[in-house]
């Protein structure tokens, strides 16, 4: 005999099933990776920019760019490449150029838009304890040092709540070439609000109703010539 019972529990079961394979999907091994603010995306046939869902392109281009090499910025000229982003004959300018010699479609402006993304990113992923997104945006060094903050916090049962309110202006603050490696360090300053709260909820620094006027200087860097496109938080500073 048939166990109407176990009948009716099989059927839900496989329905369950296939709800769940149409809501989530299968997995392939070719799903795409969490998003890198210092990535470059992809281009369809009519080598039109395809961005994230919401139309927004985030590029900081490396070794793996697909202009000509050579190409100046949005093709200005040599003379003006670094107009807006640096004065002539400053020490961030000769740092460009020197930067640009070693990747000659190396991108100001596309630079500034990856390291602004970035900038939200790390000091958001930091509150959070968010190790596996600080990973990708930081040199062993300052990971571990991030790292370490975390553990250190979270053993004392404190929570960091941040949001970011805007980021007002970002600018290179200085450029260099060090033997194989670029830095460049930016200048953002932004308006944050922040409060960082003990085991009990109390909150012991910071204000969770109050804006405050951030000015950080980060230093990122990459090997010139690597086939990893992407910079790395490599020293930060910080005044209020």
């Amino acid at each position: 005999m048939f166990d109407v019972t176990t009948v009716i529990f099989a059927i839900l079961a496989v329905f369950v099933v296939w709800k769940l394979r149409s809501v989530l999907g299968t997995r392939t091994g070719s799903e795409k990776p969490p998003h890198d603010p210092f990535s470059r995306p992809s281009r369809n046939p009519d080598d039109r920019e395809v961005g994230n869902d919401n139309g927004n392109v985030i590029r900081l281009p490396g070794a793996a760019n697909s202009k000509p090499v050579g190409e100046a910025d949005d093709a200005v000229s040599a003379a003006d490449r670094w107009a807006g982003y640096a004065e002539p004959g400053s020490p961030s300018w000769n740092g460009l150029e020197a930067i640009a010699a070693g990747e000659p479609d190396f991108s100001p402006r596309m630079f500034i838009e990856g390291a602004t993304a970035a900038y939200e990113m790390i000091v958001v992923a930091f509150a959070a304890g968010d190790r596996n997104t600080l990973r990708n945006l930081l040199v062993k060094d300052v990971f571990d040092s991030f790292s370490q903050a975390i553990t250190e916090r979270e053993a004392r049962g404190e929570k960091v709540q941040s949001t970011f309110v805007s980021i007002d202006k970002t600018v290179i603050d200085d450029a260099a070439v060090r033997g194989r490696s670029a830095q460049i360090s930016v200048r953002f300053q932004s308006k944050l609000i922040t409060a960082t709260r003990d085991a009990a909820g109390n909150i012991i620094d910071g204000n969770a109703e109050k804006v405050v006027d951030m000015i950080d200087v980060w230093t990122f860097t990459r090997e010139l010539g690597s086939r990893d496109p992407n910079w790395r938080l490599m020293a930060t500073d910080s005044a209020h």
